[in-house]
């Protein structure tokens, strides 16, 4: 879901710099020294998992891993993806530097309102009731991550409507892989390594 570089006014692009800078600085405050190397091992999930790119018009579609991430790490998924996605635009120039505050945004924000809708559900509850809340939680990610880059580029040009219906639409097969990747993890987090979860 990563927005090119050139495309965004600069009244969306300072509204997402100041989210996201609102996210880190809470996230960092939250994150204390047993958090580190779990949002590190989170943020290089993150990382690999949206290396493969499919362009759609101004934006691209990959797998992003954000539900389970903000399950996991709740606040601390703002710095995770921050510095996941600074390294992309970096290092292989997905993205930008200019728009890295939208993108973070509009992934760190879908992670830390699963978190805060069905962290404390999925860690409470077991077998299937989990699962199909970690899925719930995967597909929902993914899909307010698409409708905000959406939303950003209607902000931006409504030129981009178009375009913003088809990067929505795109989302939905990678929604429902989502759900289900979300809830294997969780599933399979919850019985070898439960305090991940707590």
């Amino acid at each position: 879901m990563h927005i090119s570089e050139g495309i965004l006014s600069g009244t969306v692009l300072a509204v997402g710099w100041a989210g996201t800078c609102a996210g880190i600085s809470v996230g960092l405050k939250k994150t204390d020294t047993s958090k580190i190397v779990r949002t590190a091992l989170l943020s290089s999930a993150f990382f690999l998992a949206s290396l493969v790119n499919v362009r759609i018009g101004p934006s691209s579609t990959h797998l992003s891993l954000i539900a389970p991430i903000g399950l996991v790490l709740g606040w601390s998924s703002f710095p995770a993806i921050f510095t996941a996605l600074l390294l992309q635009a970096l290092l292989f120039h997905f993205g930008g530097l200019l728009v890295l505050g939208v993108n973070t945004f509009c992934m760190a924000f879908p992670a830390l309102m699963v978190y805060l809708l069905f962290g404390r559900s999925v860690r409470e509850r077991t077998g299937v009731i989990s699962a199909l809340l970690s899925f719930v939680s995967g597909a929902l990610a993914v899909m307010t991550g698409a409708g905000l880059v959406g939303l950003s580029l209607g902000l931006t040009d409504g030129n981009f409507a178009a375009a913003s219906k088809i990067i929505i639409m795109a989302h939905v097969p990678l929604a429902v892989i989502e759900g289900i990747i979300t809830a294997f993890m969780i599933l399979w987090l919850k019985k070898s390594a439960p305090e991940f979860l707590q």
